[in-house]
């Protein structure tokens, strides 16, 4: 009987006993590989599976023999799994054909292209490395004495001159608020009530002792006068009613109290009550700023300290402020207070800068920046292309007589634009390597030109290399 797989007709063994003589005689003679005659068409399926029925005359038994044994059994997915895998041979010839096809054709490829376009990129990229080799010529200036406003900026944050918290002097439940956040408020003006009645109540009776011991000072007064009684009884009553009077005044300043009132001109910030709440006395209940005149607080470094103090007492010192937006305020301002002792741990002092702020406009907590302005009379400039910096050291190269290259350590007063400001290390007769820095070194005899220090400051454009 026979069972169809995968559109072949797979044999189905038996277990009847057949002649093993037969069989054997009958088995398939293959002239070459099973793989070859699959290739070509001429193999069937019978003729595949045919060794494995006959796998007990490969086990080495006699062919001839006349006895009879059961054949192999095989099932029929074992069957498919056989026939599978001789279908994947070919494949598999057909992908190492392709490989060798692809190896060959790739080597070439990369031959080709060693010996073209790589060999041309290296011959292009020898010809650029000559042409950076090319050196620019080496110009040599010298410095130049100048006027110049040095400028530093420093970090600063702005108060208003007069910001106070606003507190309950007396404590009780808040009646009212009669203030807006936010809101400009005169001096005088009532900000918050607290509910009155007690305060009313004892002022109350404070007068009303206050007038009792009026009137006992006056009858004890009465009877000194007809000798009833001693001077002391009329001192003693006088005393009593002064008491009772500072009573009064102390009542009447509690229910003044009641009622909170701008100290000045300013600006109410958040309310931290409303109304109804139960306050004691000494509670916050708002800020008030004055900002009509800010004061700008800044941390100046101790080598800066002694010329800026100079300055300022000669009123040579110029301040302004610009705003953390970016834009400059309007109003110049003037160092109003320096604080008395420096900061040991990071070297600075404080300085403070007062302006003038009739609209109000900026707000105490702000911050911006603010940029000192002096003029440095007689100042030895040079640009800032004709320094260098190594290990946060600036150094410039100068040229002697000889025409000898030596490396100087210099110190910067301060920069602007493109220039710097020399404290100490050149002075207007040292010639300085003002253009082609990078291609000299320490100790080393050149060829320049010369080029006017007044024709380099008109042309400068950048900054140090």
């Amino acid at each position: 009987m026979h069972h169809p797989v995968a559109g072949f007709v797979l044999p189905i063994f038996s277990a009847q006993r057949v002649d093993r003589s037969r069989e054997c005689q009958a088995r398939p003679k293959f002239a070459g590989s099973a793989k070859d005659e699959w290739i070509r068409g001429s193999l069937t399926l019978n003729d595949i599976l045919a060794p494995i029925r006959f796998l007990p005359c490969r086990l080495g038994r006699d062919p001839v023999s006349t006895s009879q044994v059961p054949i192999m059994k095989i099932a029929p997915f074992t069957q498919f799994v056989i026939l599978l895998f001789i279908l994947c041979l070919p494949a598999c010839d057909k992908m190492e054909q392709l490989k060798d096809q692809y190896v060959g054709g790739h080597s070439t490829g990369e031959g080709e292209h060693a010996d073209g376009e790589h060999g041309t990129g290296e011959g292009e990229h020898a010809e650029g490395g000559e042409e950076g080799e090319i050196e620019h010529k080496i110009v040599v200036t010298s410095p130049v004495l100048e006027d110049v406003v040095s400028t530093q900026e420093y970090v600063c944050q702005v108060h208003a001159w007069r910001h106070i918290e606003v507190c309950a002097l007396e404590g009780g439940y808040l009646e009212s608020i009669d203030v807006k956040e936010g809101q400009l408020v005169q001096k005088g003006d009532r900000m918050f009530k607290i509910l009155p009645i007690l305060y009313e109540a004892k002022l109350a009776a404070d007068k009303a002792h206050a007038e009792l011991m009026r009137i006992k000072r006056d009858n004890t007064k009465r009877l000194f006068e007809k000798n009833i009684v001693a001077k002391p009884e009329v001192d003693l009553a006088n005393a009593e009613l002064a008491t009772a009077e500072a009573e009064v005044m102390l009542a009447q300043a509690e229910m003044d109290f009641a009622d909170i009132k701008a100290p000045f001109n300013g600006i109410v910030d958040r309310q931290l009550f409303q109304p109804g709440s139960l306050i004691d006395d000494g509670d916050v209940l708002t800020t008030l700023s004055d900002n009509s005149l800010l004061w700008v607080y800044f941390n100046v470094p101790e080598r800066n300290y002694l010329a800026y103090q100079a300055d300022a007492e000669k009123d040579q010192l110029k301040v302004n402020l610009r705003l953390a937006n970016g834009e400059m305020y309007p109003r110049e301002g003037k160092i109003g207070a320096i604080e008395a002792d420096f900061n040991n741990e990071t070297g600075n002092i404080s300085f403070r800068a007062d302006f003038e702020s009739p609209d109000r406009v900026l707000r105490h907590g702000q911050t911006g920046t603010i940029i000192l302005s002096r003029v440095v009379d007689d100042a030895v400039v040079i640009p800032q292309r004709a320094t260098y910096e190594i290990l946060a050291k600036k150094y410039a190269f100068v040229v002697d007589e000889d025409n000898v290259v030596h490396q100087r350590d210099i110190t910067i007063a301060s920069e602007k634009d493109d220039i710097y400001l020399i404290k100490d290390g050149l002075d207007i007769n040292d010639k300085i390597i003002f253009e082609g820095i990078r291609q000299v070194r320490d100790g080393e005899k050149i060829e320049y030109e010369y080029e006017a220090p007044e024709d380099v400051m008109k042309h400068l454009k950048y900054h140090a290399e």
